[in-house]
């Protein structure tokens, strides 16, 4: 697979209605992927994909990711067994941003918590404080024992 084309070298009008594939990485080399249900696109996760991994989606046919904290490539699921099938790319209009449609595998759990997605949560505001609440998604699998080797 060739090497993505520079958005910079293209026209507003080209990369938001062209057909040409210039994902904006940014000045880290990496670009947000919000990943979702191929089925249902309920939103399982969100994580930064850099060159390699974007390629290595499209080329394998299994989501890659990169891991700012590990500072290193990662393929979804590669330890925990929750591998995701790639099923199609999207990017917005300014191509800053990919939705990657998926199916989870595994027990169907896209968070290291055991969760379906990683959104389990929701803000709350109330008397002037913030607090997160619990939306009830029970883990999948127990995460100390998945990852404990």
């Amino acid at each position: 697979m060739s090497d993505f084309i520079d958005p910079g070298s293209m026209t507003k009008t080209e990369l938001e209605a062209g057909n040409v594939f210039a994902p904006r990485f940014d000045e880290n080399g990496l670009i947000l992927a919000i990943t979702c249900d191929a089925d249902s696109n309920e939103l399982l996760m969100a994580a930064y994909m850099n060159k390699e991994a974007v390629k290595l989606t499209l080329e394998t046919g299994f989501v890659h990711y990169y891991s700012r904290s590990r500072k290193s490539l990662w393929k979804k699921g590669e330890s925990s067994g929750e591998l995701q099938k790639f099923v199609e790319m999207r990017t917005d209009c300014d191509q800053d941003i990919l939705q990657v449609l998926a199916i989870q595998t595994g027990t169907g759990a896209a968070c290291h918590t055991g969760r379906k997605s990683c959104l389990y949560r929701k803000v709350v505001a109330k008397n002037g404080s913030l607090s997160l609440e619990d939306l009830g998604m029970s883990p999948l699998f127990d995460p100390d024992e998945k990852y404990s080797s």
